[in-house]
């Protein structure tokens, strides 16, 4: 049986598609992804407590809605809501800051 098709790792075609690791698109493409992980972790840890949207919602102090947005895409919800978020889940959050010297000189 003659195989036609190739194997090739996720990574490859990252780095054909998208762009090799450093470059701006890739760069861009990488923190995209964080952030949906992010949305996808508060949904997560909001099922391991057995709370729905709207009670995570009220112990937040926000709409049923703005918690679905955040789930679904954390990008336009305010940093201070999503510490709340953690919060109230009983979530520790680190950040890590990652300085470009270029992009900082005048």
């Amino acid at each position: 049986m003659d195989n036609k098709f190739k194997t090739v790792s996720l990574d490859t075609m990252i780095d054909k598609h998208i762009g090799e690791r450093g470059t701006e698109r890739r760069e861009a493409f990488e923190n995209e992804l964080k952030i949906d992980l992010l949305g996808q972790a508060i949904k997560q840890v909001r099922r391991e407590r057995n709370l729905t949207q709207e009670q995570l919602g009220e112990l937040v102090g926000v709409q049923k809605a703005q918690i679905s947005k955040i789930e679904n895409s954390v990008k336009n919800a305010r940093l201070e809501t999503i510490l709340k978020v953690f919060d109230a889940l009983g979530a520790k959050v680190n950040f890590s800051l990652e300085l470009n010297p270029k992009k900082l000189a005048s």
